[in-house]
């Protein structure tokens, strides 16, 4: 099977894209044929061996529509080039419609005036007025609603183009009614001469009073408002997919010899360096290889600060650089960048069809048939009942325009492109309306734990001093030192929280296999590894041995750190959980989803973590097929699964689960495998996520309700089923303004979701606990530590400190790095436009030492 797309020009409405859709599938071979009517493309898979996309165009024209596969440069044009052509053609379409409206209504206006002027007591020509100016008055008319059906000609086309291909559509319900009611106005005048020359003023007055000529100019007049309104709406909804667009940047500077060469983004190639200023957008991903600067990332990773580059680090297309110069190597090109992968699957999903849309879709294959079948049995049934043939006509014509199916047909796509692109917005890409719709509908919701509910990076969880002379920076001191040499993930852990404290110089430094390390740091002999290494030493492990046991409990690793030959520390090591984990938990919670943890890791680890995360059950020691296996046993119970993954080993839960969630700085394997992927990396984005789909779904069921309800409210009523009771009718001007409301209706609804925010993830704001471990030095005046050294409950503090000199985000880092290299100092924020800086302390730090911190970098405290 292989994939072809096509345009298609002609479609109106849904029975249209009914019509293309079935005409495709009628063809040999074709496996499948979906037609999005807001981009009027039609997507085929087709089996070469049996028919060929020319059959495919043959019977599309066949029935009365255009169609043209996408040429090779057309496949090959960036989603630009494509974006630009479909909102150029857009243009063109909404020019013409606005030109044919202005046109029709300036002659819609004259000809009412005549028709309905003397009515009501406005002034007429001498020659218009009268009786002996009737016929007169009649033949005016007729010229003036002339025009209006020949600017309007379209519907008249391809209306009787679908009734002849015996593929109606909403352009034939159009063209029946307004043609009826022109054709009857000419019949009134041939009567209103024949009255004429017999003298009979009795039936030149009553059939004076029937031309319908207004009706017919209005019809078309009408349906065109509503077309030119539809329009500019339905635009309106592509709005996200063009901001996206509009990111990426045409042009890049290459550095080719020494020269800098400006050269379209799309010509750049893997390998090119390139040059980026301040205020540029990047227009590939890479690597930056010569520089620095500060990045802004929220157009496409929603982080609120910039991002510190330097070299070696990756840079992501369509980000953009604040305030450095530097080089980067281009490593993803073309169709291939960040950016480009979001556009594709933000264009492809709002493409798609919700399985929601398949009860609609059947509906409008059948519709216009039965609906010219109402009209005709009206007409006959009012004449039986001795009504007069103008009156029997009227209902007629006023099923025929009151029951064009444009709010039917659109009621699902425009919402599925406001929401897909409302996803984009937030940093979430639906890779299809499928996914977007289950998700709201899943009963439970497993998720990975590396990668997913931990942020992947080990970190130092707890710190237990035995030697009570020795203080916490003293000891961190000597174990960076002794694990300078390491390459191990543990050691780097222990680097990395000794911050910028001056190491000592190491020597006779040794490491040992899945054991530990050993050196010596100021003639004395220190090793640190694990417990067997150290009994393996001659070290006595017998008073950590509590310590030991309740930090494995915590599925923590732990290095014990000896010197010469007496222990005299523990430092315990963990993944480190997200810190939005436990809000998204609860916030799902809150959306009545089960949440279940599935992992390789063992049992201790996944206890501790879920608990931290407070998730409602956990299943550990797993293979990748375990994962496949359990979610596939959840489903044979009748449930709706969730998976959410990031990992290569994650790829068959992605693609057994309903829905597969890929946390977006995960493996391509596992984002390729999901329905869903998230670009933040933040579980609270799967919160998001779920709530829009709720939105989404909502808005479908609202449009369709609308427009089933109206029709089948519309349809009686402009039939005259409540006329005999109550006089309620409806005429064929009010019946199309009906119908153009409709449809206007339908569309606005779906531009509500434009304005969605998520309201759960706010409402868990206050209520979310601080979840990130502590960590404490053991001292004889530690009233807050249990008897292993280990703090307990929550002893934070925070102190906002006044600064003084910072001037950008640089400065913010600068002022950052300096607070927490200080000990106690858990974390620090700082905003160089509110000229303060905030720190999180696991213990009392003297402001003085805040303020020397800020002070060395060369900022100035004004209070603290």
């Amino acid at each position: 099977m292989k994939e072809y797309k096509f345009t298609v020009t002609g479609m109106t409405c849904a029975a249209c894209q009914a019509n293309v859709e079935k005409a495709a599938r009628s063809i040999s071979g074709v496996e499948k044929a979906q037609v999005n009517l807001l981009t009027e493309e039609l997507v085929v898979s087709l089996n070469e061996n049996i028919s060929t996309p020319e059959n495919v165009i043959s019977a599309v024209n066949k029935i009365g529509y255009g169609a043209k596969q996408f040429t090779e440069k057309q496949k090959n044009n960036s989603l630009k080039s494509q974006w630009d052509e479909r909102q150029k053609r857009d243009t063109q379409k909404e020019t013409a419609l606005k030109k044919r409206l202005v046109s029709s209504l300036i002659i819609l206006a004259v000809l009412m005036y005549i028709a309905m002027g003397g009515m009501i007591g406005l002034p007429l020509p001498s020659f218009l007025y009268g009786t002996e100016n009737t016929l007169l008055n009649a033949v005016v008319q007729m010229i003036l609603a002339l025009p209006v059906l020949i600017i309007n000609k379209k519907f008249f086309v391809s209306g009787f183009k679908g009734l002849i291909k015996r593929a109606p559509n909403m352009d034939s319900l159009v063209a029946l009614g307004s043609g009826a009611s022109f054709v009857y106005g000419i019949f009134a005048i041939v009567m209103i001469a024949i009255a004429f020359s017999n003298g009979d003023t009795e039936t030149l007055h009553r059939f004076a009073h029937q031309l319908y000529f207004e009706s017919s100019a209005m019809i078309l007049t009408l349906v065109t408002v509503g077309k030119f309104s539809e329009s500019r709406s339905k635009r309106k909804t592509g709005d996200a997919l063009g901001k996206l667009i509009a990111l990426s940047p045409k042009t890049a500077t290459v550095i080719k010899e020494n020269i800098e060469i400006t050269v379209p983004a799309e010509d750049v190639k893997i390998g090119d360096i390139l040059l980026i200023r301040p205020g540029e957008r990047i227009p590939v991903d890479g690597i930056l290889t010569e520089g620095n600067s500060y990045i802004d990332q929220s157009a496409v990773t929603g982080e609120s600060l910039p991002v510190e580059k330097n070299a070696g680090d990756e840079i992501i297309s369509a980000t953009l650089n604040k305030n450095g110069t530097f080089k980067m190597e281009a490593s993803k090109v073309g169709e291939n960048t960040t950016i480009s992968q979001i556009i594709r699957l933000v264009d492809k999903a709002s493409a798609d069809k919700a399985p929601i849309a398949r009860l609609a879709d059947k509906v409008s294959g059948v519709f216009v048939p039965i609906v010219m079948c109402i009209a005709l049995i009206t007409l006959i049934v009012w004449l039986i009942l001795g009504e007069k043939g103008e009156n029997a006509l009227s209902f007629a014509v006023t099923v025929l325009v009151i029951s064009c199916p444009c709010a039917l047909g659109l009621a699902t796509p425009v919402a599925i492109m406001a929401g897909t692109g409302k996803a984009a917005e937030n940093g979430i890409l639906i890779k299809n309306a499928a996914a977007l719709e289950t998700l709201q509908s899943v009963d439970e919701i497993f998720t990975d734990k590396t990668g997913t509910v931990t942020t992947g990076e080990m970190a130092v969880s707890d710190i237990a001093i035995l030697k009570d002379s020795l203080p916490q920076t003293e000891f961190l001191k000597i174990a960076a030192s002794l694990e300078s040499g390491s390459e191990h993930p543990l050691g780097k852990a222990v680097r990395k929280k000794a911050g910028n404290i001056s190491l000592y110089g190491v020597t006779d430094f040794k490491a040992h296999q899945g054991k530990g390390v050993s050196a010596v740091i100021n003639n004395k002999n220190y090793i640190s590894g694990n417990k067997r290494f150290l009994s393996e030493n001659n070290i006595d492990c017998r008073k950590v041995e509590s310590t030991l046991n309740k930090l494995s409990l915590q599925g923590k690793t732990t290095l014990i750190f000896a010197e010469n030959g007496e222990a005299i520390g523990i430092i315990g090591v963990s993944d480190t959980i997200h810190p939005d984990a436990q809000e998204a938990v609860d916030a799902l919670k809150k959306l009545n989803k089960k949440v279940t943890m599935l992992t390789g890791d063992n049992k201790n680890a996944a206890s501790y973590i879920s608990s931290l995360a407070e998730i409602d059950e956990f299943v550990a020691d797993l293979l990748p097929q375990d994962k496949e296996k359990i979610i596939k046993e959840a489903q044979e119970k009748g449930k709706k699964i969730a998976f959410i993954g990031d990992g290569i080993n994650d790829a068959p839960a992605l693609t057994r689960a309903d829905v597969g969630i890929a946390i977006g700085t995960g493996t391509d394997i596992a984002v390729e495998s999901a329905d869903i992927v998230i670009i933040k990396n933040s579980l609270n984005d799967v919160v998001t996520a779920l709530e829009l789909s709720k939105s989404v779904v909502k808005n479908i069921k609202i449009n369709l309700f609308w427009a089933f309800f109206y029709n089948a409210l519309g349809i009686p009523l402009a039939a005259g089923v409540f006329y005999p009771l109550w006089g309620l009718k409806l005429t064929p001007m009010i019946g199309s303004a009906a119908m153009s409301l409709s449809s206007l209706c339908v569309v606005t609804n779906a531009l509500r979701l434009r304005f969605f925010k998520p309201k759960f993830l706010s409402d868990n704001k206050e209520n979310h606990r601080n979840i990130t471990p502590e960590i404490a030095d053991k001292t004889e005046n530690c009233t807050s530590c249990d008897t292993d050294g280990l703090l307990k409950g929550n002893n934070k503090m925070t102190k906002v400190i006044k600064v003084e000199g910072m001037m950008c985000p640089r400065c913010e880092a600068h002022v950052i790095k300096a607070l927490k290299a200080i000990d106690g100092v858990e974390n620090a924020t700082a905003s160089h436009t509110e000229n303060t800086a905030t720190v999180t302390l696991s213990k009392d730090v003297a402001d003085s030492i805040l303020k020397n911190a800020v002070v060395e970098e060369g900022y100035e405290v004004v209070e603290s």
